[in-house]
């Protein structure tokens, strides 16, 4: 039996319930709950760091957020750890802006670590001219951006800071997410739960798949954990 501290929560696919960031409200109640019972929820996303620190904020969880895939930790408004290098991204896409006409820039908040782009280009044709460019990048796809972040950042490194800074253990700790740029956190964390539609890749490597997907999908992995692992609330 894990002994569960905390849960790393995916945004994006996970906790909203369509592309344009509307949040699952039963998801949110939940996660409040158990943050009032002790537990830290942590919001892990490809979004800006101050995104998911605004979200932990009026959500009533823990003031703490990993944003732009593992680039950044936001401790508070101004309060930022960088964990990834811009100016090699922003290499990375000037090279791809060059070779492939129709990539483009995304209109997001501001990134301290990474580049955004629209899905507008073929992923694993960026992916081979940046590699033949010898740019120390990497391009990932969360479902909703392609992300250019230096190659050494993911969102474990992110969550890997975060849990240094409370105190806590990756044994300690169960992610939900939906996408390949949660993987990272499926292998760092105790216990991992996917999503039913996330890929195939992204399942395999997740301890649980649930049946629903976004929100409700979340819902549903809380309700596991609790009946599993959280047995001080199971009989509360």
């Amino acid at each position: 039996m894990y002994s569960v501290k905390a849960l790393a929560i995916d945004i994006d696919g996970t906790l909203t319930e369509n592309g344009g960031g509307l949040v699952h409200l039963p998801a949110i109640q939940n996660l409040r709950n158990l943050e009032r019972l002790g537990y830290k929820v942590i919001y892990v996303t490809g979004r800006s760091s101050i995104e998911a620190l605004v979200l932990s904020i009026f959500s009533g969880t823990t003031k703490i957020a990993i944003g732009e895939n593992g680039g950044v930790v936001s401790t508070g408004p101004v309060n930022h750890i960088l964990l990834g290098n811009k100016e090699e991204c922003i290499k990375g896409y000037n090279i791809l802006k060059k070779s492939i006409e129709t990539v483009e820039l995304k209109n997001v908040f501001n990134r301290m670590t990474e580049v955004v782009l629209n899905r507008t280009f073929d992923l694993k044709k960026g992916q081979k001219i940046l590699e033949e460019n010898q740019i120390d990048v990497s391009l990932t796809d969360s479902k909703f951006s392609f992300h250019i972040n230096s190659s050494n950042v993911n969102k474990a490194l992110g969550l890997s800071k975060a849990l240094e800074i409370l105190d806590l253990k990756p044994s300690e700790t169960i992610s939900i997410g939906d996408s390949e740029t949660d993987i990272p956190l499926f292998e760092f964390c105790g216990y991992s739960i996917a999503l039913n539609h996330a890929e195939d890749i992204v399942k395999n490597k997740a301890n649980h798949v649930v049946s629903g997907s976004s929100g409700t999908g979340l819902v549903e992995a809380l309700d596991h954990i609790v009946l599993n692992f959280l047995s001080e609330v199971k009989n509360s």
